[in-house]
């Protein structure tokens, strides 16, 4: 006998780098666990449009700017579970509106809490190591610290890419790579990769719904309006830079703490920060609205 087949449509509602959490009640499907927003895709009824009417049945606020974020299939002892993702930002002026009992929760306090096995990859895509190291050699996978990502900066050559194609998934799965060589890459490993990385000049010829669905981009910006556009088009994190005086980029004046205070509480994403940065300042970086550090020499 098959299973039933049912479509759901979920809401990851962003602020300030927190997400909006619930509590499903013993008598759901799934019951005693958290949960994002959300509810089945009624008959005649699109998932995005399932989306914004069970946000503002539940959570109590009306969003139209939506982004798709995923499409998770997930198979139950007794369901079939089809989980439309969007995300939206929430802005200042609506948390007043929003009902109890939903919660904002860190992206580092998600993985302690108790979601049904479907919301799984969501997680892993919500929460960033606070980390991004940057180097030209792949081997640098190996010395990688827990909380530390990859982002591989090379021009890709046909070499390289045949090196990265022979990547575990675990390897893989710490890896940033620049948008230009991941099109190049194998749908499998394609989906591998923790993040595409868009230089600003790349970032900046990107159109609101271009980005393909289900994948984590992390874009590299110097100024507001770049950051800006980011969130727009739905990228995932910002890296900012610079923010302090680098050997590499002597002539560049750098944002300095208060700036990049400034800029990145304008996104609601995370933000890293990129320029003379060493581990010993990622707790300054993140009392000055950090998400994380990023740096080529000290991390």
């Amino acid at each position: 006998m098959s299973k039933p087949n049912i479509h759901v449509a979920i809401a990851l509602l962003l602020h300030q780098n927190k997400v909006l959490v619930g509590w499903r009640s013993a008598e759901q499907h799934q019951g005693n666990k958290h949960e994002f927003p959300g509810g089945k895709v009624e008959a005649n009824e699109t998932p995005l449009d399932a989306c914004r009417r069970e946000v503002f049945e539940e959570v109590g606020v009306g969003l139209n700017d939506w982004h798709a974020f995923d499409v998770i299939c997930h198979e139950y002892d007794d369901v079939v579970v089809n989980l439309h993702l969007f995300h939206a930002i929430v802005p200042e002026a609506l948390l007043s509106e929003i009902q109890q009992p939903w919660t904002w929760y860190s992206r580092t306090e998600l993985l302690s809490l108790n979601f049904p096995k479907a919301n799984f990859s969501i997680l892993q895509r919500l929460y960033w190591p606070n980390q991004i190291k940057i180097s030209e050699h792949l081997n640098d996978l190996e010395q990688l610290k827990p909380q530390q990502l990859l982002y591989w900066r090379v021009e890709h050559t046909a070499a390289d890419l045949e090196d990265l194609e022979q990547l575990s998934e675990q390897q893989a799965s710490h890896l940033i790579v620049n948008v230009q060589a991941w099109q190049k890459l194998t749908l499998p490993m394609q989906k591998k990769v923790a993040a595409i990385h868009l230089k600003q000049h790349q970032l900046m010829t990107v159109k609101r719904g271009e980005l393909p669905v289900g994948f984590r981009f992390i874009a590299a910006c110097h100024d507001v309006v770049a950051m800006k556009h980011a969130q727009n088009i739905g990228c995932d994190a910002i890296i900012l830079s610079p923010v302090l005086a680098t050997a590499t980029h002597p002539d560049v004046e750098p944002l300095g703490w208060v700036r990049f205070q400034e800029y990145a509480q304008q996104v609601d994403i995370p933000v890293f920060a990129l320029g003379g940065m060493h581990v010993e300042l990622l707790q300054q970086a993140q009392s000055h609205h950090a998400y994380g550090i990023a740096g080529i020499r000290y991390l």
